[in-house]
């Protein structure tokens, strides 16, 4: 679980032991199962990470909305969008292996996540990632409920692929763009899962040339799972 769910776990949890011993059953078991509620939001389980050469990971767990052709600062690219229910993990991760270049908070509305606008108007943190194979971009973006985007990085971090990067909270979307040489591996409708499965093929021509191209993604991949870096 990560530390904010202790924040927003204790206090409901603390409330309701209190209503129990002044014998308000029922307030006491609508706060304790508040706080239940809370830390299964919050729980940030561990993940296999693909050690495969040129994977793309889901940066989130949820549910692909969207996938489309979609130009970004005049690029042609793929852009897809994952939806996060209520009960899905949170916690957000790096797509893939490299060095965070650009970290743009964007104030914004709080449209209903699975809507199409939410990708452009509501609030988000804008990340744009420098990886062997190009640059990519990942979008956290907050819902009608989740009210706050939270990025524990900063420009100029290296992030291994399937790193814990962040979170948004109580429902949510995250989207990911690539280039167009990017192979796209996920359809509509398909359930993901943050840091484990690979939602697209884009491999760096170094990988491509190189024998060691194993070896650094498993390297990235055991670090991922410490919290070191590269």
């Amino acid at each position: 679980m990560v530390k904010e769910g202790f924040y927003f776990g204790i206090p409901p949890l603390v409330l309701g032991g209190v209503a129990f011993l002044a014998h308000w059953t029922i307030l006491g078991i609508l706060l304790v199962g508040l706080a239940a509620f809370v830390f299964s939001f919050f729980r940030n389980p561990e993940r296999s990470i693909p050690a495969e050469p040129g994977a793309v990971v889901s940066p989130a767990d949820g549910r692909v909305v969207v996938v489309t052709d979609e130009e970004n600062a005049g690029r042609a690219g793929k852009r897809i969008s994952i939806f996060l229910a209520i009960w899905n993990v949170h916690v957000n991760r790096a797509p893939a292996a490299g060095i965070i270049s650009k970290l743009e908070y964007r104030p914004g509305k709080f449209l209903a996540a699975m809507r199409e606008k939410a990708s452009v108007e509501n609030e988000q943190n804008i990340i744009a990632l420098s990886t062997d194979a190009g640059e990519m971009t990942f979008k956290q973006i907050a819902g009608l409920i989740a009210r706050r985007v939270v990025c524990w990085k900063k420009e100029g971090d290296r992030v291994a692929r399937g790193e814990r990067i962040g979170l948004v909270r109580f429902g949510s979307r995250v989207d990911v763009w690539m280039p167009k040489e990017a192979e796209i591996l996920v359809r509509l409708g398909d359930n993901v899962k943050g840091g484990s499965t690979v939602v697209a093929r884009w491999p760096g021509k170094d990988v491509e040339q190189s024998g060691d191209g194993k070896a650094r993604a498993e390297l990235e991949a055991n670090l991922a799972g410490t919290g070191k870096r590269a």
